[in-house]
């Protein structure tokens, strides 16, 4: 398992394994997310092999990316697995999974790892610890899977070295700056030009629990985390549509009343209770926010009037035309929008009812004043959190 900054050459690492492999007769399968990030790889493998190639040694598909040798399973193959389902098919001994903290868990633990159990085949996992923009259009079920995975296998390599064993995972972590063939020059550049956290995640390689700067800590909602909540007096849904190609915020949240502080003390807290946010066509985020609405037998839903004007009003009315809606307006800032709901939930007074990670690694890592990412997640809860508990600047409770 590799853990390393961008630029550290990771792809050219995969690509040598990948031709060392095969040409010692094994059968590779290389897989990334998108076709563009494989034609890299495929670069690389074609200018490994072009001699042999030429010679009529192996023979090669283009069009499918393969390399093989004919009549036997020696080959090496490049596709996309952006799908779970577009790696079945295929079968290999030595399985490179590149970018996977942007890949769905089930690429490893449902299709890859049983294609390598009958031959005892290997795996390597590249992977750079995800940033907030990246980790929206993540197909992870959990954003953090490869992160955390890198720590597991770290921590089991390091006790089976130390008890003199042959490890049977080898994990690394390199920096951008590991790579002799990048200018300095370049690299001191970018470094002027990225936030702390940006520079941290995608030229260091380190793992970022929040952002200094941020609204919200990791510490203040897991203190305030509760499993399930008794009644809620009022529940609404908030709603910020993407802008672009963003997701959609779709975030549910109630109000009612608390006995954290013991019988006789009750106080009224708020509950977040679903985060359905999802990145699709209009039509379907509207579907999401009907069914949001209807499964947790909302009273409204709250949407913000984005650059479409009464768009967002009208494709969730398609969806449904009952659904109580209120359209509120962006007139001030999201720092200025978030900082009465952040400082309630400072306090003890706003609680997730569960585990919610891509809305919860928005709230740690989104810093004011940052323009690069628009953090949809925060919107809607801040939307809907703002509906029950702020008015006219003054709390209900």
């Amino acid at each position: 398992m590799i853990k390393a900054g961008r630029r550290f050459g990771k792809t050219v690492v995969a690509a040598r394994i990948a031709v060392e492999a095969f040409l010692a007769g094994r059968r590779v399968l290389y897989a990334a997310p998108t076709a563009e990030q494989t034609a890299k790889f495929w670069s690389e493998v074609n200018w490994c092999l072009a001699e042999p190639v030429k010679a009529g040694i192996f023979k090669k598909n283009e069009s499918e990316r393969y390399i093989e040798k004919e009549g036997t399973d020696q080959r090496i193959k490049a596709k996309t697995a952006w799908n779970v389902d577009t790696l079945r098919g295929d079968f290999a001994d030595v399985l490179i999974l590149d970018e996977w903290q942007l890949m769905n868990e089930e690429a490893w633990t449902v299709v890859g790892l049983p294609m390598l159990l009958d031959n005892n085949g290997d795996a390597v996992f590249i992977f750079t610890p995800p940033s907030l923009k990246s980790r929206s259009i993540s197909k992870a079920t959990d954003p953090r899977h490869a992160s955390k995975m890198f720590k597991e296998k770290m921590a089991e390599m390091k006790k089976v070295l130390a008890e003199g064993r042959e490890p049977r995972w080898f994990v690394m972590h390199g920096t951008s700056l590991d790579n002799p063939t990048l200018p300095r020059e370049a690299l001191d550049e970018i470094a002027t030009e990225m936030s702390d956290l940006a520079y941290r995640q995608e030229i260091l390689a380190e793992e970022t629990d929040e952002a200094p700067g941020s609204l919200w800590k990791r510490k203040t909602i897991e203190a305030s985390r509760i499993k399930q909540v008794r009644k809620l007096d009022r529940v609404v849904v908030g709603v910020d549509p993407p802008g672009g190609s963003t997701e959609c915020g779709i975030v549910c949240a109630g109000v009612g009343m608390c006995d954290c502080k013991g019988p006789g003390k009750e106080e009224l807290h708020g509950f977040v209770i679903a985060d359905e946010s999802m990145l699709g066509p209009p039509n379907e985020w509207a579907e999401a926010v009907s069914s949001t609405y209807k499964t947790h037998e909302a009273d409204r839903v709250v949407a913000e009037r984005n650059f479409g004007g009464d768009m967002v009003e009208n494709t969730v009315r398609t969806a449904d035309a009952n659904i109580p809606f209120k359209e509120v307006h962006a007139s001030r800032g999201k720092a200025v929008r978030a900082e009465p709901i952040a400082a309630l939930s400072e306090k003890g007074k706003i609680h997730f009812v569960g585990v919610f990670p891509k809305l919860e690694d928005e709230l740690c890592e989104w810093v004011p004043g940052t323009t690069s990412y628009s953090p949809n997640r925060l919107d809607a809860m801040v939307w809907a959190l703002t509906e029950l508990m702020v008015k006219r600047g003054g709390l209900y409770f």
